[in-house]
């Protein structure tokens, strides 16, 4: 473990500071205002730390650090360090798949436009990264109508040039010849400009300039060369439909947001120039230490920008929270933008609007990547044998069953039964329940209810011969888990002990804001690796028995809050209450309405009648109905 620096050695100045192993790799680059301070708060109360950053205190064997003049400074050696030694324990933003761009090779001289998975190249102007590769190519193929630019290998080209002979491209009129000097330098320079700023988003010059040359040949009746300028300028507006409005012609901004869990979060940016979406992008971070929302947020927009993004910085940023560190890096932007960069938080319209689809795609993601790897067999073998080994359990936990408890300050108060079967939910299984003996608001009271009601029943169904039981709690668990720290492990393990099954069901409980798992017979958390299968399986297991709990809960209480007068009342079912309300116009009319005209509806049996007279009367007794 890393030893605290002597007194006096930090400097109280702006600087970068780096984390190194006993073999001399950067473990975790940071910058400060203060070395001193920032430094300092490292070898504070160790319980006081976040587990990834203790984590990385353990596997550090020195500190260093570099002064700088400024802020500014310090912000850019920090992205140089991570950009040169890619340390372990800084933000990771990883592309979550490859996605396509469309590349132009601006310094040759014939440039040529492609399609790329990875910006690699030097000297080629990129464009997106686009969604789908198919989009892009339609759109490519479209605007090689209008700007017939070279797509062809170099090795294609010189083998035309030496042959003095064209492809079929140039038959076809989507490729201006070039390799045979169907057009000149300066021409196909200009065709270069006019496809890089139509793919960009900006059209309006490009449509202006090719209507005014249709007009000037139609006026000079060349009919043919009017003709085609018109097709050229249906081309480019084609072209320009396929890339979604958003904005204004002359708005460019990106959007940022994020969505995921302790581990693991989804980002998503747009990018939209000239008031039309551009490209899209979605990258997988791996939380490698615990940060607050706004200090996430900023390391996610450095990690974006640092990475020199192909549509560079827009004039606005939004994001769905100011990020730490706003200036600053406002600052920095400006410079690499060489113009004025602010971050907004859209509070109304189309920008919020369009912040919210953001936000639901990064959800979406997350999703997607929680799947696909929950459903990979292999890991979800990795991650039953780590638990095994980590939690010291006779078996590897095939059948793990998990609760959690939610209610409203005390009221409609609910506990949640969730099980995980060989890695995977078996809804079949999940249990809810109502706590009937717990007045006001006591989490280890409900739980200890919850699980002795669950644990008799497999008691109560272990006696019975096979053939008669229900199957609803015939199972034990191989592994029980509660939503908590040591309180609601102590809980669960009162309970196991109290109905002599402490030898057959195994406990543990999952504290959700370090993941920190806990054991009977240990004080002290069991911490599993960050990246192990086994905390990502506990993780996804708590977490759904915290949605099925939070649902049913919601459920409850909606039912409460709009009950009616109507309710419960023997023959009245939902489809003659909504009969009877859409009838007489109302609750409040079936309330004010006499036994006479409840009777008097043909449709209405008089035992129901007397019965909605009665509880929408209760200072009356109901009279007796006329014969």
């Amino acid at each position: 473990m890393v030893k605290r620096p002597p007194t006096g050695t930090i400097p109280d100045a702006p600087g970068s500071y780096q984390f190194l192993d006993p073999y001399g790799r950067v473990l975790y680059v940071g910058k400060a205002k203060s070395l001193r301070s920032r430094l300092n708060s490292y070898f504070g109360r160790r319980d006081r730390l976040a587990a990834r950053t203790a984590q990385m205190l353990d596997e550090a064997a020195t500190v260093e650090w570099i002064q700088v003049a400024n802020e500014l400074e310090a912000l850019m050696l920090e992205f140089s360090l991570i950009k040169t030694h890619d340390p372990r324990f800084n933000i990771d933003l990883k592309d979550d798949k490859s996605y396509p761009y469309l590349a132009i090779t601006v310094d040759q001289e014939w440039p040529r436009a492609l399609v790329v998975r990875e910006r690699r190249r030097k000297g080629s102007r990129y464009f997106g990264p686009y969604g789908q590769a198919g989009a892009i190519r339609d759109t490519l193929d479209l605007l090689l109508k209008t700007f017939p630019v070279r797509t062809c290998p170099d090795t294609k080209l010189r083998e035309h040039q030496r042959a003095g002979r064209p492809c079929l491209l140039f038959h076809i009129e989507k490729c201006s010849g070039p390799c045979v000097g169907e057009v000149s330098s300066e021409d196909y320079q200009g065709m270069v400009s006019d496809l890089m700023r139509v793919i960009g988003g900006d059209t309006k010059e490009v449509e202006v300039r090719l209507q005014g040359q249709m007009d000037a040949a139609s006026q000079s009746q060349e009919y043919e060369a009017a003709a085609r300028h018109r097709d050229h300028l249906i081309s480019v507006r084609r072209a320009s439909e396929k890339q979604q409005m958003v904005g204004t012609g002359n708005e460019s901004f990106d959007l940022i947001s994020v969505a995921g869990d302790q581990l693991e979060v989804a980002v998503q940016v747009f990018t939209v120039r000239h008031g039309r979406v551009v490209g899209r992008k979605g990258s997988i971070v791996d939380r490698v230490s615990d940060l607050r929302e706004p200090e996430l947020l900023a390391q996610i927009v450095a990690g974006h920008y640092r990475n020199e993004p192909p549509q560079g910085v827009p004039r606005w940023v939004y994001v769905t929270e100011m990020p730490d560190d706003q200036k600053l890096l406002e600052k920095w932007l400006s410079n690499e933008r060489q113009g004025p960069v602010g971050f907004r938080v859209p509070q109304r319209g189309g920008k919020r609007d369009l912040l919210k689809t953001v936000t639901i795609n990064a959800e979406e993601e997350f999703i997607r990547h929680r799947m696909k790897r929950a459903a990979d067999h292999n890991s979800r073998a990795r991650a039953l044998n780590e638990l095994q080994v980590a939690l010291n359990l006779p078996a590897a936990p095939l059948r793990i069953e998990c609760y959690d408890m939610s209610h409203l300050q005390g009221t409609d108060y609910v506990g949640s039964m969730v099980v995980m079967e060989d890695g995977l939910p078996n809804k079949n299984e999940y249990r809810r329940f109502k706590i009937r003996h717990v007045e006001g608001n006591d989490d280890y009271a409900a739980m200890e209810e919850v699980l002795t009601r669950r644990l008799t029943a497999f008691l109560e169904e272990e006696k019975l011969p096979v053939a008669e039981r229900s199957g609803r709690f015939s199972y034990p668990p191989q592994l029980l888990l509660v939503d908590g720290g040591k309180g609601q492990l102590s809980v669960a393990q009162r309970v196991v002990e109290n109905l002599g099954l402490a030898d057959r069901i195994p406990v543990a409980s999952l504290a959700k804001q370090f993941e920190e798992v806990y054991r009977p017979g240990s004080k002290a958390p069991i911490l599993l690796s960050r990246t192990s299968e086994a905390l990502f399986l506990l993780q996804r297991i708590r977490d759904e028995s915290h949605r099925f709990a939070v649902t049913y809960h919601r459920q409850l209480r909606a039912k409460r809050m709009t009950g009616s007068v109507l309710d419960d009342i023997v023959g009245l079912g939902p489809g003659r209450r909504k009969k009877l309300v859409k009838e007489l116009g109302g609750v409040r009319s079936i309330q004010s309405a006499s036994l006479e005209d409840l009777l008097a509806l043909p449709w209405l049996p008089d035992a129901v009648g007397q019965a909605v007279y009665a509880k929408t009367h209760p200072e009356e007794q109901p009279a007796t109905p006329k014969q």
